[in-house]
């Protein structure tokens, strides 16, 4: 079991963060924001993969506007992330936001945050103080050390204007310099996390670096909200967060596939079993049991595997065993493996 960082609770909206809370996916939404419905539509699409909190950039007026309608009819919790301009932080709170997202790098008139500090304190929201690498200027020391002090400074403002609803982000694109950077926070305050690796890139590269990154600080018990940064569909985003948290044991999203690499063993199709499973699991909503199912190409892994799953098949030449329990039900053709192992998840 991981030993988390104990952090003080906040909520976004009806989303707890910190504390015993378990750790929540958030994503960010990719079309343009004065482009309402096309953003309540990645709105939908989101909570449906999955995700609990999305964030909207609302870079000007015409998106601040757009941003009011967006709130009102969005189906989950949204974090208006602002940069350069603290009136649209002041008018992003206004409009409802669950919480607002102020980059250290580009808000810095202590004037400024504190009147943005009283409006979210009024409101009761919370404001997540993030920095990237990127949008930081480093003159001495590291990378990791020049967020961290960045951070830190920041949230003297706000402590001394009694504000203590604090989520932290230090994300650099550099997988170790984030670890570096968190590592360093992690025994300097009791303020929630929220984990990601920024500009990861495409999704190879995204699910690589935010699971050896995310993934590694959750392994430590450092973290309480993650988004995993990706070049591409948000809703794959969603998928690699929730593969993160499942692989560590911190979430259960519904059953756990294990699957041999296959080789030249292997004498029944098992990618397409694999796909086959996978794609109609997406459609089971209601099927949310942590539950291990095993598809194993051959008879050298695949009895052991299927045996300590949940239920599992061993493959043979154009077939396979089935196991439940631990114990081999009956054989069956390679047609029948997905619809049968559907109805034994279903039954389970």
């Amino acid at each position: 079991m991981i030993k988390r960082r104990r952090a003080r609770k906040v909520k976004i909206g009806n989303v707890e963060i910190g504390g015993d809370a378990p750790v929540s996916i958030q994503s960010m939404t990719k079309t343009d924001t004065k482009a309402v419905d096309s953003t309540l539509n990645e709105i939908r699409k989101l909570k449906r993969a999955g995700c609990e909190i999305v964030r909207v950039a609302v870079k000007d007026d015409d998106a601040l506007e757009a941003f009011k309608r967006i709130v009102s009819r969005s189906e989950m919790p949204i974090v208006a992330d602002i940069h350069f301009n603290p009136k649209l932080a002041l008018g992003s709170i206004d409009a409802g936001a669950s919480a607002i997202r102020l980059n250290p790098g580009n808000i810095k008139s202590r004037q400024d945050i504190e009147v943005i500090i009283r409006r979210a304190k009024d409101r009761r929201i919370p404001i997540r103080i993030g920095v990237n690498s990127g949008s930081l200027s480093v003159k001495n020391g590291t990378v990791a050390e020049s967020m961290a002090k960045g951070v830190s400074d920041y949230i003297k403002i706000f402590e001394k204007s009694g504000f203590q609803d604090i989520i932290i982000s230090l994300k650099s694109s550099d997988v170790s310099e984030t670890i570096e950077a968190y590592r360093k926070m992690a025994g300097s305050c009791d303020y929630p996390f929220h984990l990601g690796i920024t500009a990861a890139g495409p999704y190879l590269s995204a699910a690589v670096k935010s699971s050896i990154g995310i993934g590694t600080l959750l392994q430590e018990g450092i973290g309480d909200t993650i988004r995993v940064s990706m070049t591409g569909d948000p809703l794959a985003e969603v998928e690699i967060a929730k593969e993160i948290l499942s692989s560590l044991k911190l979430r259960s999203f519904g059953p756990e596939i294990i699957s041999c690499p296959t080789c030249g063993r292997c004498e029944i199709d098992l990618a397409e079993i694999v796909e086959g499973v996978r794609e109609r699991l997406k459609e089971m909503k209601k099927v949310s049991l942590p539950l291990k199912v095993a598809i194993m190409g051959c008879v050298v892994n695949g009895p052991g595997e299927a045996q300590e799953a949940d239920i599992g098949i061993a493959g043979g030449k154009d077939s396979a065993a089935l196991f439940k329990k631990g114990k081999k039900i009956k054989n069956l053709k390679q047609e029948e493996v997905i619809d049968v192992l559907i109805a034994e998840i279903k039954a389970f």
